[in-house]
């Protein structure tokens, strides 16, 4: 390495500012000592900003505490478990550079030396002011006569030291920017992981909201690895707060949305997204996709897909991964929750109450044991949904075009129209191909027994509305939930208009089958995972588009993930490549399917740069990524 590093320690090597630790230790929680700590604050933030000479906001705080030297095992410890994240994940890095990293502070040595030294980093190397006491052990200040507990003090420092290095600073305070003012640096970093101080960022040329991107920048982390705070997540249609929280605590730098995008919003947000989370509503065409210059992967936060053009994304390289399975309860307890009230007869109840009558009448109320209910697509959904009926008393019977396991005593029919004919309740759960719209049409409503009930809780364009408006009208139907629309509002609050919101035994609901607070935060956590997964170790477990190959991490190496068109002859000139660069395979894996193949290969440290672009130049490539 062929810098110095200058690296400063409060709310840069730590998250926290040395003297409010010190603080909240040896002050009062009384009145008196939370108008000190506020005092303090005041002095840190303008000394810090530049509004205050540093050596006089440095004495008044000092004045403030009441200190024994007793109590500084205490804020050391305190002190240890504010590491930055950053800086603890380049611990290898630091230890390894120690010789020639400086850690460069306002602060006190005596707080700072067993804090850094959990990081690799040497005593001999820190530079700082030192704290001094009187007999009995109780602060009296500074050791007098250090540049460092004055105005200017680290511009005076950094001198003295006549680093012949180019001198590379990392920093968030105003003291920091002084010295790169002075000339004495060659590149400054004003550090915001922690902290954003205006008057520093007004001035300094670059950010670095983390030491991760300090190394990218300086080309000390290959150019091929961005630091994870550059991949760009963008979450639209209000995405459960836990996938947010997931790609926060990873070190993504994460923007939400509350609502869909249309096509001409999403191609000017979508350009330099790394990882784009939707749910059903915003539609994800090859059009969008060409805008997205590094869209690594899309989560589909829910079950269905087809709002994404899936052929798209795979011949761009882009990973599509969605939650089958999270929020199938929901939609079954709304399913049979429904299915009961409209057996009922309660939705035109409901409406006369509203109205202020009272109509205690029977009617055609039935109970749900001993009916039949009738399921279109036995997929999960389906198969849990037929469990729970049973469950409640009712006879299942099935159809699908695939052979599936009947769960319970549920019974497999071998049309539609005898499954229409023999059931009290038919609940749709089909998927959102095109030879499925219109899959139920009149012929099929007046196949159904005259007073059973119709559902569809799966794809809008599956019903024909006015085919079930007649049916319904006629009395044939005795009543029908609608919980998915052909055309759907983008956004909460928006408009809704309908053809069959005025019919009294009908139940409208809003596209909320798997709107449930657990389903929501299952789906966060695990549409989240699947994308971290992706992006961090190259796992496609779960996804829908691309070979699906899952493999464990390995510390001594390097992960290179190659996504390439299914030609023969493409994993020989990877390995030729490799081979050719002295590259040492410790393991590869290889999973095809009939368009892509998708190959992971782990090697040891030593390779060259130009075994990476060699690699990038294999034909039929659509994706090369190095991991770690």
């Amino acid at each position: 390495m062929h810098y110095t590093f200058l690296l400063d320690f409060d709310s840069t090597l730590v998250a926290v500012e040395s003297l409010e630790v010190m603080a909240e230790v040896c002050l009062p929680e009384d009145t008196e000592g939370a108008r000190k700590r506020a005092r303090l604050r005041e002095l840190t933030t303008a000394a810090m900003e530049g509004h205050m000479d540093f050596g006089a906001a440095l004495s008044e705080r000092l004045a403030l505490l009441d200190l024994r030297r007793e109590q500084l095992p205490a804020i050391v410890a305190r002190l240890q478990q504010a590491l930055s994240a950053s800086f603890l994940a380049n611990r290898a890095f630091l230890e390894a550079h120690a010789e020639h990293i400086h850690v460069l502070s306002g602060g006190f040595e005596e707080l700072i030396v067993p804090v850094i030294e959990q990081l690799g980093l040497r005593a001999d190397r820190v530079h700082a002011n030192r704290l001094q006491f009187d007999a009995q052990g109780r602060l009296l200040g500074c050791v007098q006569g250090n540049a460092l507990a004055r105005a200017g003090g680290k511009v005076e420092t950094v001198r003295a030291l006549a680093l012949a290095q180019p001198c590379v600073l990392v920093g968030d305070g105003w003291s920091d920017l002084e010295v790169a003012e002075a000339g004495l640096v060659q590149r400054f970093y004003a550090y915001t992981e922690h902290v954003r101080r205006a008057p520093v960022l007004a001035r300094a040329e670059r950010e670095a909201p983390s030491f991760d991107e300090v190394l990218f920048d300086l080309g000390l982390r290959a150019a091929h690895s961005y630091p994870k705070n550059r991949l760009k997540v963008l979450l639209l249609e209000n995405i459960h707060s836990s996938a947010v929280e997931a790609f926060a605590r990873a070190g993504y730098s994460v923007e939400t949305v509350p609502g869909a995008l249309d096509a001409a919003a999403l191609a000017a947000r979508i350009g330099e997204v790394a990882v784009l989370g939707i749910r059903s509503k915003t539609r994800l065409t090859a059009a969008a996709l060409a805008q997205a210059k590094r869209l690594v992967a899309v989560g589909a936060f829910c079950i269905g897909t087809n709002q994404i053009d899936l052929d798209a994304a795979r011949r761009r390289g882009i990973a599509v991964f969605n939650a089958p399975y999270s929020n199938t309860r929901s939609v079954v307890e709304l399913a049979l929750a429904e299915i009961i009230l409209l057996l009922r007869g309660l939705p035109e109840k409901l409406r006369q109450m509203d109205h202020g009558v009272w109509d205690k009448s029977l009617g055609a109320a039935r109970e749900v044991r001993g009916k039949t209910l009738g399921i279109v697509g036995y997929g999960n959904i389906g198969m849990q949904l037929s469990v729970l009926a049973e469950a409640a008393g009712m006879r299942v019977l099935y159809v699908d075009l695939a052979e599936r396991l009947a769960l319970g005593t549920a019974q497999r029919v071998a049309t539609l129209h005898e499954l229409l004919a023999a059931s009290d309740a038919i609940s749709v759960h089909v998927d959102g191909r095109a030879s499925n719209r219109n899959l139920f049409g009149a012929a099929e409503f007046a196949a159904m027994r005259p007073g059973s009930v119709f559902l569809n809780l799966a794809r809008g364009h599956v019903a024909d509305l006015d085919a079930l408006r007649a049916a319904l009208d006629s009395g044939h139907l005795r009543g029908a939930a609608l919980d998915v629309f052909p055309e759907e509002p983008a956004r909460n609050g928006d408009a809704f208009a309908h053809p069959l919101t005025s019919n009294p035994r009908l139940l409208l609901t809003p596209h909320i089958g798997g709107s449930t607070l657990e389903a929501q935060a299952d789906i966060g956590r695990y549409v989240g995972q699947r994308l971290t997964d992706y992006i961090d170790g190259g796992s496609t477990e779960g996804v829908v588009n691309l070979p699906a190959l899952r493999l464990p991490p390995q510390e001594q190496a390097h992960r290179f993930v190659h996504l390439h068109a299914n030609q023969p002859g493409v994993l020989a000139r990877i390995n030729e490549a490799l081979s050719a660069h002295g590259a040492n395979i410790l393991g590869q894996y290889l999973k095809t399917d009939a368009e892509v193949g998708y190959v992971i290969t782990d090697v040891d440290r030593d390779y060259s740069p130009a075994l990476l672009d060699a690699i990038r130049a294999v034909p039929h490539t659509l994706r090369f990524r190095v991991l770690y």
